[in-house]
């Protein structure tokens, strides 16, 4: 019997607590509307949060709290296309909090009707900003991807590829720092041009990822040091067991020109000494 006595004093205190609280929410008013937007890319600012919410035309401060719908400020913001997620919660000193989790582009991609636009850690399509540029890996060529202008997923199946290759390159330090570019050619194959030498990297598609960057890392510390960076126009990794390099023709070719023109040089000196 104490034990229910207790329980029901407890519930009683709660519901008292419940009410007052209710209470006191009924009589708050809005006061301000408090921004956070983690992370240092911002495709959208407070401003702009600002005027999706009518922060500035009075529509939230000097309301009663209780009155303002919450979920429909979260949906608001939830359309806009470079917010990912946004939680809307208010306090007893009458503070609207909102906090952005914006979308991470990790790749830009311009299509063969030169459109650009990002794809974002998810693999889903965003708009570029008129706030903000990111600077991330770009992917050009005969890349067949439609855009629209609004969020979307990625429905062609190289542009797949280019989203898991950019994806993985983002997360190696040292092919991050090396690539520079992703190139789709009139195969539809996929080729990485690098910051450093003038050879494209051939490979093809996204499978075995893991595999192929360690045989370039392979091929980049035993045989490029010997022959140097420009010996090869074209590294071929698309094949999972072999890398195979094509030589570059066209700088031997300059190299027997070069030698030709000393040699003729050579002969006409030569023939100016046998006059005098």
């Amino acid at each position: 019997m104490l034990a229910s006595f207790a329980w029901l004093v407890a519930l009683g205190g709660v519901v008292v607590l419940m009410s007052f609280i209710g209470a006191k929410k009924g009589s708050v008013l809005c006061k301000d509307v408090k921004v956070y937007i983690p992370g240092n890319q911002y495709f959208i600012d407070k401003e702009e949060i600002d005027n999706i919410l009518q922060v500035k035309s009075r529509a939230l401060i000097g309301r009663p709290v209780d009155g303002i719908n919450i979920q429909d400020l979260e949906s608001k913001l939830k359309a806009n296309p470079f917010i990912a997620s946004a939680k809307v919660y208010t306090d007893m000193d009458g503070i609207i909090k909102v906090e952005i989790s914006q979308r991470q582009p990790i790749l830009r991609m311009i299509n063969l009707l030169d459109k650009d636009f990002y794809v974002d850690q998810n693999g889903l399509k965003i708009p570029l900003s008129d706030n903000f540029t990111a600077r991330v890996i770009v992917a050009n060529g005969f890349i067949e991807e439609p855009f629209a202008g609004q969020i979307d997923t990625l429905h062609n199946p190289v542009s797949v590829s280019i989203f898991k290759i950019a994806d993985f390159i983002r997360r190696d330090s040292l092919w991050d720092a090396q690539i520079a570019q992703i190139y789709v050619n009139a195969n539809r194959e996929i080729e990485l041009i690098p910051r450093v030498g003038n050879q494209h990297i051939l490979i093809g598609n996204a499978d075995s990822l893991a595999t192929k960057f360690r045989n370039l890392e392979a091929f980049y510390k035993q045989a490029l040091p010997k022959v140097g960076w420009d010996a090869y126009k074209t590294i071929n990794i698309k094949y999972a067991n072999q890398v195979i390099g094509v030589r570059n023709i066209l700088t031997k070719k300059d190299s027997l020109m070069v030698k030709a023109k000393a040699d003729s040089a050579k002969m006409k000196k030569d023939t100016s000494l046998t006059k005098i």
